[in-house]
């Protein structure tokens, strides 16, 4: 497969129109028909559904378009690298991590670094253990920062000296809110929202006492900030980590702790054998220093 053909094929399916993605790829269609009927022809399978009125994906074809942006992105991220190869240290730095507080260590690091060398640019990919599993397995990012048990033993890694809260965030008209901590009896009636990852693993219900299909979960979520929407409208009570959520103010939520109190561990990881740029490597080298004084 051609790369160049394979950024055809992900233009037609992000624009849903080959006449739409031959002006932006500035071609003309019959050459761009062409070329993806011979991707077609080449992977023996059919990609695309030719619709009076817009180009959709078959199955196979969906497959492929997330293959093609992996190697995409695999590929900008390692012109980047070789980019910043040399005796200078500047470049990009891939961070994959799941909603925490604690992204502020990378963040604090990231500053401090940037006043050093200031060519150096960051990219942040959120998303939860598996996701950021996932692209770092595939090599889109360099580093990890994962919430929770999480099985780390593939990775290099760091734990960090600091964990995070589960609580409960609500309305502050809930009938729970009235409380300075939120027990397990008290939400086995309740409309529960809980985190994809939290509801795959089993922490969450040994503290609660009850298996997933005793509780009333409405919703799973990825990301807390559009989950907290569905709390604000009296949907449910959402399972999250403290900090999260802005609550202060004229905010209609509020959050509190579970008791007794349910901590998250935080890691660092890396791949195994990891050939870093000189970029990730002072990064990586100061998260250690920053680590160790913290010890």
């Amino acid at each position: 497969m051609d790369i160049r053909v394979l950024q055809y094929f992900l233009a037609v399916a992000r624009e849903e129109s080959i006449t739409k993605a031959a002006e932006t790829l500035r071609m003309t269609q019959p050459p761009l028909s062409r070329q993806l009927k011979d991707l077609e022809n080449e992977l023996g399978k059919k990609l695309l559904i030719r619709g009076s009125k817009k180009v959709t994906l078959t199955e196979d074809g969906m497959l492929l378009r997330k293959r093609t942006e992996e190697m995409i992105d695999l590929m900008e991220k390692t012109k980047a690298e070789l980019a910043g190869s040399g005796e200078d240290v500047n470049g990009e730095i891939y961070i994959g991590g799941g909603e925490t507080d604690a992204i502020s260590l990378f963040a604090q690091a990231a500053k401090r670094l940037q006043k050093r060398y200031p060519l150096i640019h960051y990219h942040i990919y959120s998303g939860d253990a598996e996701i950021v599993m996932e692209k770092l397995d595939k090599g889109l990012i360099d580093f990890g920062l994962l919430v929770g048990p999480v099985d780390v033993s593939k990775y290099e890694y760091m734990r960090l000296p600091i964990r995070d809260i589960w609580g409960v965030l609500m309305r502050k008209d809930s009938p729970l809110a009235g409380k300075s901590a939120v027990r397990a009896k008290d939400l086995w009636d309740k409309p529960l929202i809980v985190s994809r990852q939290v509801y795959s693993s089993g922490d969450i219900y040994a503290w609660l006492g009850r298996d997933a299909h005793k509780l009333n979960v409405v919703m799973t979520y990825n990301l807390i900030y559009n989950a907290a929407h569905f709390v604000k409208t009296g949907f449910g009570y959402a399972i999250a980590l403290d900090k999260l959520v802005n609550t202060t103010g004229d905010c209609e939520l509020c959050f509190r702790p579970l008791w007794p109190p349910l901590e998250a561990g935080l890691c660092i990881v890396w791949k195994r054998y990891q050939v870093f740029s000189n970029a990730s490597k002072e990064f990586l080298r100061l998260l250690k220093s920053e680590w160790e004084t913290e010890n």
